[in-house]
């Protein structure tokens, strides 16, 4: 007996079909759709290439293309603290083809732009979160400071007279000085930057005494003895520098500020792409090969559901909102 729902019968009769009138309606729906990806995906990078988030996306870039058997392009978009890249993401097609990858900016501009062009919570969604990189804070060597504490029992002695280096109002490096500044009750005067680059000039010279910057900035420069690493702002220590504790060993309760990637798509992506495109970051963070690259620039892999990520953000939001209204920061 034939079965007539059987996909062989279906096709036999949508071919009978298709010589009369509405067979592209009837037959339709018994075409299968083809499956994602389809066609080159394009990944944003808010940023210049080089840095931190581009090092990140392109981290991933080679693996996508291997498991996916697609093209996957790198499109770096800088500007506007990351606002323009985001934006295009929020207004691209919702088709599984764009994706972005961001760092801890993204949650701070919620609260440092009360008027951004998209709705992060409504245009954009998690895909997963890729890796957090905990600040490292760097001290000139000829500062009259050498730890931590130190640091902080001079602040307290010498109100205002420490100056801290930023790359940039609002930035990650910002934000965790001023998080430090509320925790231990000190004041220090911050020097904005527009880069990390131009401020480590500046701390190697002399003319900043503190600077915080994620590890791929401080590491070699550490290393090489140009300035004095005295802390983590993180749980645990990094293992591209063990012999660097943690603000927190040091008797710093609660104090970490880090900056992380991750990457988004349009809300309105079919959750079954975002899925797959989150198992298959999450593989290629979780690989041998990445987590010796990511050990060697200082940040830990991550590789969480969607789900995770979306929470993640939610948490660095509320508590980067806090320290913004606090401390008063403006955006540049």
């Amino acid at each position: 007996m034939v079965d007539p729902a059987s996909p062989r019968t279906l096709s036999r009769r949508c071919f009978n079909l298709s010589i009369t009138a509405g067979a592209a309606t009837v037959c339709a729906p018994l075409l299968a759709q083809p499956a994602w990806p389809n066609k080159p995906i394009r990944i944003i990078v808010p940023y210049t290439p080089g840095g931190f988030t581009d090092q990140m996306a392109r981290m991933v870039q080679v693996g996508l293309q291997n498991r996916l058997q697609q093209t996957v392009t790198i499109d770096n978009k800088p500007g506007a603290n990351s606002i323009i890249g985001v934006d295009l993401l929020a207004k691209a097609p919702a088709d599984g083809s764009t994706f972005a990858v961001v760092i801890a900016a993204y949650a701070a501009n919620t609260t440092l732009y009360p008027k951004l062009p998209y709705d992060p919570r409504k245009d954009l969604t998690g895909v997963s979160l890729m890796g957090v990189s905990p600040l490292l804070a760097a001290v000139n060597n000829d500062a009259p400071f050498k730890t931590a504490k130190q640091l902080i029992d001079y602040a307290r002695a010498n109100p205002g007279k420490i100056s801290f280096g930023s790359s940039g109002n609002g930035s990650a490096a910002h934000l965790t000085s001023e998080l430090l500044k509320a925790i231990t009750k000190i004041y220090m005067v911050h020097i904005p930057y527009r880069g990390a680059v131009p401020a480590l000039t500046d701390l190697i010279g002399g003319q900043i005494q503190l600077f915080f910057d994620a590890p791929t900035g401080l590491i070699n420069q550490g290393k090489a003895g140009k300035v004095r690493l005295i802390g983590v702002a993180s749980d645990r220590r990094l293992p591209a520098v063990p012999d660097v504790p943690t603000f927190i060993e040091q008797g710093f309760a609660g104090f970490t500020g880090s900056t992380w990637a991750g990457m988004l798509a349009p809300a309105a992506t079919p959750k079954d792409i975002v899925k797959r495109m989150s198992d298959e970051v999450g593989r290629i963070i979780r690989s041998d090969e990445t987590r010796a690259r990511l050990d060697a620039m200082g940040t830990f892999g991550a590789g969480g559901t969607p789900e995770e990520f979306d929470a993640f953000i939610a948490l660095e939001t509320t508590k980067w909102a806090k320290v913004i209204r606090d401390a008063g920061v403006k955006a540049e």
